[in-house]
Formats: structure tokens, sequence, C-alpha cells
């Protein structure tokens, strides 16, 4: 029989993840909306700068959070690598 304990971890576990999924979902949406948009207005696909302000903002946040910056920001750049690689195809 399965620890009940861990079992309780894992269901949080489990709960946690299915709202990081759902969650993700809502964001690829709106930066789906920003790279039409980009596309319509003739914008480029990515920008520096607000990355980076993002990059340092989410850092911050991570600290305070207690959780190691450098895993935040790789998170973070995946995804929003992620995006621009959306964006790019919409322009194409």
């Amino acid at each position: 029989m399965a620890d009940d304990v861990l079992k309780g971890y894992r269901k949080s576990i489990d709960n946690i993840d299915a709202a990081l999924v759902c969650l993700l979902a809502e964001r690829f949406k709106v930066t789906q909306a920003v790279g039409r948009h980009k596309a319509e207005a003739g914008l480029p696909a990515a920008d520096p700068g607000r990355e980076e302000q993002q990059i340092a903002r989410l850092r911050t946040l991570a600290e305070e959070a207690e959780l190691d910056p450098e895993f935040s920001e790789k998170f973070l750049r995946f995804i929003i690598d992620e995006v621009i690689r959306h964006h790019r195809q919409m322009q194409g």
C-alpha cells in the first residue's frame, strides 16, 4: 500500500502541474494575439529590451519566492524563444 503522505504530496503536485498547463495555455493565447498585432503593424517579432525587462522582473520575483533565479530565467527564456518562433511564423 502506498504511503498516504506521499500520495497527498503527489496529488498537490498534480494539481499544481494542471494549473501550470492552464496558465501557459492562457499566456500563449495572449502572445498569439500579440504576434498577430505585430504582424499586422509591421513590428519585429522579437523585442530584446522587453525580454530583458521581463527576465529581470522574474528573477526578482523568483528570489522573493525563494526559487532559484537561474532556473526561472531558463524557464522564461524557453517560453520567450517559443513565443518569438510563433511570431516569426506569423510574419512569414
